[in-house]
């Protein structure tokens, strides 16, 4: 056995290796017929044994990665039908058709000029679509025109529908980011704002750049208590209010984003 202690001890080395999972073809240089019995078959049994090994890892790798592909398909058609909810909602009101895509369009912009990673971006402007999905839960009334003051129970839907719209996307786990954004979308810098009277640094970024996307919108469109503002109306409001109301550096990165594309002329920014 003394002389066959070379090749048993390269036998456990490669052995040793095997089993940390540092497959490689150094096992075969103890199968050939010079080497001694019973190392050799130990050896084309490891060798035998590292090549299903490995085959089965291939498959496990293989089914990993297309559950992984089915996952990502489910989070797609999952986050398609919500705002495909969303855009429902809107067909209930002539007033705010097309919002929460432009909404969604103005804050990615804004999102990209803040460097926000493509992640990122994606994130803002998945909750820009769904910022609004709330008001499925609210009655037709907060669509209706009350002149210049709505009943207290109007005001409490509208006030509420942050909260519902958190609700409604609770259930889904890889939405989470998406619905702190959501609930926190009307909640102001100097904490006025609803409905948990967020202040400043306690509000999501996210949530502070859909609020002046949100805000862009609501003015430089048609709305039953207003006619829409100009574009360098609204401008002038956002930065007025930067500070108390909105974020002061999301106002001034979307300043930069009108200016970039001739003052909101871009399709993507206003329609």
């Amino acid at each position: 056995m003394h002389e066959n202690s070379q090749e048993l001890h390269q036998l456990l080395e490669i052995i040793a290796r095997i089993a940390a999972g540092n497959y490689s073809n150094d096992i075969m240089a103890l199968t050939t017929d010079g080497t001694p019995e019973p190392i050799k078959t130990i050896a084309e049994a490891m060798g035998l044994m590292m090549v299903k090994v490995e085959a089965r890892e291939f498959h496990l790798e293989q089914l990993v990665s297309e559950l992984q592909r089915l996952n990502e398909q489910i989070r797609h058609n999952t986050v398609q039908t919500v705002a495909a909810m969303a855009q429902a909602l809107e067909a209930r009101d002539t007033y705010t058709r097309g919002h929460a895509e432009r909404v969604a369009g103005i804050a990615a912009e804004i999102a990209a000029e803040m460097n926000f990673d493509a992640e990122r971006v994606e994130l803002v402007r998945t909750a820009g679509l769904l910022h609004d999905i709330g008001k499925i839960g609210c009655s037709d009334r907060i669509f209706q025109d009350h002149g210049p003051k709505n009943p207290p129970d109007v005001v409490k839907e509208i006030l509420n529908h942050p909260v519902v719209g958190g609700d409604i996307l609770s259930r889904l786990d890889f939405l989470n980011e998406v619905t702190r954004i959501i609930v926190t979308h009307h909640e102001r810098m100097d904490g006025k704002g609803y409905p948990h009277r967020l202040g400043a640094e306690q509000i999501p970024l996210e949530a502070r750049i859909i609020a002046v996307a949100d805000g862009f919108d609501a003015m430089t469109t048609d709305r039953p208590y207003q006619r829409a503002r100009s574009i360098e109306v609204a401008m002038g409001i956002l930065k007025e209010d930067a500070g108390s109301h909105w974020d002061c550096d999301c106002v001034a990165a979307f300043e930069r984003v009108l200016a970039r594309n001739g003052q909101g002329a871009d399709s993507r920014i206003v329609e």
